[in-house]
């Protein structure tokens, strides 16, 4: 369920008490290690983007939209967790998946770049924390345009 805010403040609002602490501590370690993003409501969501001064081509979908990078929302069954960079890159991704289980007791729930955690006491923080270090904007903004490069020259 998309939320209906137009900033964090809002959002975090509108949670129901028994998703507001998960949420908050999730908000606070993203914002802390997702170096050179900035936070802000896009997609119904809270969501960490390269903003448009950083990266003036913008989000190729929308180019007068900050580039997108990860994502928190508060689903009507799940706390979902959007992270761009598992979805683009391969290494990235097996490294989660194979650490998950080391740091959670619940199977991971995983889309291409959805993680669903139904337990908000399974949610494995430190492992969240490592994975929002993995990857800075710098890096985010490479990854990205040399993916878009190569869809292009197909």
């Amino acid at each position: 369920m998309q939320s209906k805010a137009t900033n964090v403040t809002g959002y975090m609002a509108e949670l129901p008490i028994e998703r507001q602490r998960a949420m908050t501590k999730l908000r606070k370690l993203m914002k802390s290690k997702l170096k050179g993003f900035e936070e802000g409501i896009n997609y119904g969501m809270i969501d960490y983007h390269v903003s448009l001064k950083k990266f003036p081509n913008g989000y190729h979908c929308n180019p007068k939209a900050p580039l997108p990078f990860a994502g928190l929302a508060s689903q009507k069954n799940f706390i979902a967790l959007y992270h761009m960079g598992m979805y683009t890159n391969a290494k990235l991704l097996e490294w989660f998946a194979n650490e998950y289980p080391k740091h959670a007791k619940s199977k991971l729930d995983m889309g291409k770049s959805c993680i669903r955690f139904k337990k908000m006491d399974d949610i494995p923080f430190q492992l969240i924390e490592e994975l929002c270090e993995k990857m800075n904007a710098d890096e985010w903004i490479s990854l990205y345009t040399s993916r878009l490069d190569n869809r292009k020259n197909k």
